[in-house]
């Protein structure tokens, strides 16, 4: 018996985002990357990952990924990690965060279980037996929040895979997979950036 099954979801996606201040969005939406390279269609999944995907709107309805550099890209012979957002480590991270009025830099690790209708929070997985249940997976082209600690995502920050990487599977917030623009991934080096995110209507 696999250990999913046991799990006590006692807290949902409601009680962290009215923690967070944010309005939960529990359907899917489209949101198009408009980058130096060209336009890159992603596919948000609110919903398995209500939580992170709508923080994630609400950084793009407040303008935060405009005109910012894919900070960190990670070369390896298989597989490329594009990294977007607000990099901690540059000064105007401080000053951009306080000006979204977040209350947190950091949200719930949120990933989802095929059998379980709530997703796990603040919850990794520890059993490799538990990875055939997961509902996302790192495939060609998915988003997830960069870790801001073991069970922890950053608020702010993303990365893009641009192949499967099973290695990561249960660790990280998978919330999204891009549907058209994969070859603009591909593309993208450390002088792009991003113009602009926009949500599809």
């Amino acid at each position: 018996m696999v250990q999913a099954c046991s799990y006590k979801n006692k807290i949902d996606s409601n009680y962290y985002c009215q923690k967070l201040k944010f309005s939960c969005i529990q359907t899917n939406k489209v949101v198009y990357f408009k980058t130096t390279k060209g336009d890159i269609e992603v596919k948000l999944f609110g919903e398995d990952n209500p939580v992170t995907v709508s923080n994630f709107l609400e950084n793009i309805d407040k303008k935060i990924y405009v005109n910012q550099k894919f900070y960190k890209i990670l070369n390896f012979s298989q597989i490329r990690f594009i990294h977007g957002g607000i990099n901690p480590e540059n000064e105007l991270y401080i000053e951009r965060n306080q000006n979204l009025n977040k209350t947190s830099p950091s949200i719930p690790l949120e990933i989802k279980f095929k059998e379980e209708i709530k997703p796990r929070y603040n919850y990794q997985i520890r059993n490799p037996n538990e990875i055939k249940n997961l509902v996302n997976t790192f495939e060609s082209g998915s988003i997830a929040m960069v870790k801001s600690s073991k069970n922890k995502s950053s608020s702010t920050e993303f990365f893009f895979v641009t192949t499967k990487i099973p290695e990561l599977d249960g660790r990280y917030s998978i919330f999204g997979k891009i549907i058209k623009g994969l070859d603009v991934l591909k593309k993208i080096d450390k002088e792009d950036y991003i113009k602009a995110v926009q949500i599809s209507n």
